[in-house]
């Protein structure tokens, strides 16, 4: 049993996400910091890790939440943050609308007037025009690369590389402007599955059914879908909402190529380079944020240039990222803010799911931790 009064903290992925897969934690870094600040400010803290399916619908997913947290957080009256990457932030901002009309009893819903904060990070408040290509024939084959990508990067150092032999030239010839070769991508699957023994087999191939199973998250993250869900949801009033904002470079696929030999790398770097693409182009009918004046000065800060539409991390466009305070924003790619990115090799390594060169360090990681923490424990 915890203390009455001990903080607690659900920690929810974006699509793709996932709390545990073949023997790797979505948020092992975010957790290991955050409880790091809890223990110095001598708060006790519990964390949890909701499961949430990888592409399902943001209803869907909700539930999902509302469910574990209600199993798990326990008596007491000790707050409760919660903190979602990506979709993992409109998950919860539909949990705590007094607006929403999810499947759920009363009793099943009691907790979130314990939740003190919300903290979403690089989530697409606003929607992203990824998701209308992943609608298309070849948004599905990159949709499917960028699942294989998510499950295999973290798991390399565990793979011996002559799993991946002969495969290097091949994802080098991909063509930029083409994207990711579907029959590349089932070679690399049958490869590394081959290898990743009978447990993560089964993990990654539950976790791959999954996303070919439900994909009605995706659709409703376009923009044009996303103006319903901003018109229907409101922000409830007891809650501190915080976001975290990330932007990475352009990438340069002709020049990058040529230097990379690691064969997931290379994959990363042409999933990149198509997603970077699609999600640059900015529609004018559904206008990201307007920053207002606090945001607008962070920004100013964070980056040193100027923030437009078309300044992406990647997945999500930088200005679809802003809700309430902006706690912290800066250079780096959507996965890189959640503790996924290349640090050359120190005591527990940071792993890098895609190749966007936005140098984020661990250095920045922790200026973006303390930030969180601090907005978490604020009076």
């Amino acid at each position: 049993m915890s203390d009455p009064a001990t903080h607690h903290i659900y920690l929810i992925p974006g699509l793709f996400g996932f709390a545990k897969l073949a023997g790797y934690d979505y948020f092992v870094h975010m957790e290991e910091a955050l409880a790091e600040r809890f223990a110095d400010a001598g708060i006790p803290l519990r964390m949890d890790v909701i499961p949430t399916p990888p592409t399902a619908s943001i209803p869907l997913r909700a539930v999902v939440v509302a469910r574990h947290v209600s199993r798990t957080v326990g008596e007491g009256h000790g707050p409760i943050h919660l903190l979602g990457h990506s979709t993992g932030g409109l998950d919860s901002r539909l949990l705590l609308s007094a607006g929403q009309h999810l499947p759920l009893p009363d009793e099943e819903l009691a907790w979130t007037r314990r939740v003190r904060s919300l903290t979403t990070v690089s989530c697409p408040h606003y929607g992203t025009p990824l998701a209308g290509y992943f609608t298309t024939v070849a948004g599905t084959r990159l949709l499917y690369a960028l699942s294989l990508l998510t499950v295999t990067s973290l798991t390399l150092g565990k793979l011996p590389l002559t799993a991946f032999s002969g495969l290097v030239a091949a994802i080098g010839a991909i063509d930029e402007a083409l994207g990711v070769d579907i029959h590349l991508i089932d070679q690399l699957t049958d490869r590394i599955l081959a290898v990743v023994g009978e447990r993560g087999r089964g993990e990654i191939h539950d976790y791959l059914e999954h996303v070919h199973d439900d994909r009605g998250g995706i659709i409703q993250l376009m923009p044009e879908v996303m103006e319903l869900f901003d018109a229907a949801v409101d922000d409830n009033p007891a809650v501190r909402y915080g976001c975290v904002a990330s932007a990475a470079p352009p990438p340069r696929p002709r020049r990058l190529l040529g230097v990379v030999t690691n064969p997931l790398s290379a994959l990363g770097l042409a999933v990149y380079t198509t997603v970077y693409g699609v999600t640059s182009r900015a529609d004018a009918r559904y206008p990201y944020a307007a920053p207002d004046e606090q945001q607008e000065r962070m920004l100013s800060l964070g980056f040193g240039r100027s923030i437009r539409p078309e300044t992406v991390d990647g997945i999500v466009p930088t200005l679809s990222m802003l809700h309430r305070e902006l706690l912290w924003c800066g250079d780096a790619d959507h996965l890189d803010v959640v503790g996924h990115f290349e640090d050359g090799g120190l005591p527990r390594a940071h792993v890098d799911w895609l190749a966007s060169g936005a140098r984020f360090n661990r250095r920045d990681f922790g200026v973006m931790i303390d930030a969180i923490s601090r907005f978490m424990l604020r009076d």
